[in-house]
């Protein structure tokens, strides 16, 4: 059972639903093929995903929210926790801070980590993305929100750039490279 339903725009006849642990574990496979989808990552990272989302759900403060179009099938979800020393994203944003500003290190005191907020590709550009990512902020207790997001290209931002702009998020980290990836990314955060 949904905690809340919360009706919406656009796309016509979507719902967003706030996710338990359980619910989101129930969807899991449906939930990382949108996720591969909208990434445009292969099939085969959803085996690769899935303990780790799995995992996720077992954190300290984690929330979920999804949105359902008219046949209860998901086109876009998010999820997050609160971060915390130990975790794996806290530690390379730290190493990354460390090196390039350790000013900066005041954001990993009290945060919520924004991990995954995803759309199907025909489902974006009607603002589901920001209906997303405010019903799961709303009622967060933490005193900021990070995330990270693969570099913008400056001549063409990407729709999550835009987003994240729009609201409110600004610079916490630049052109830092994951251990594992070697694309650059950024780390961008707002106070709650």
């Amino acid at each position: 059972m949904w905690c809340h339903v919360f009706m919406t725009a656009a796309p016509p006849r979507v719902r967003l639903v706030r996710f338990t642990a359980t619910e989101l574990a129930n969807r899991l496979t449906e939930a990382l093929r949108v996720y591969v989808t909208a990434m445009g990552y292969p099939r085969s990272a959803i085996r690769q995903r899935a303990p780790l989302w799995r995992e996720h759900t077992h954190r300290a403060g984690w929330r979920g929210v999804g949105a359902l179009d008219a046949d209860d099938s998901l086109v876009g979800l998010g999820y997050g926790y609160i971060g915390a020393r130990g975790q794996w994203w806290h530690e390379e944003v730290r190493r990354g801070l460390v090196d390039s500003d350790p000013g900066q290190l005041g954001w990993l005191s009290d945060y919520f980590e924004l991990t995954e907020l995803h759309v199907l590709p025909h489902a974006q550009g009607g603002g589901l993305g920001e209906q997303l990512l405010r019903l799961l902020l709303t009622g967060c207790q933490s005193g900021s929100v990070l995330l990270s997001t693969p570099e913008m290209d400056p001549r063409n931002p990407s729709r999550a750039w835009q987003l994240y702009r729009r609201l409110g998020f600004t610079d916490v980290l630049r052109e830092h490279r994951f251990v594992g990836d070697p694309r650059p990314f950024a780390v961008l955060g707002r106070s709650l």
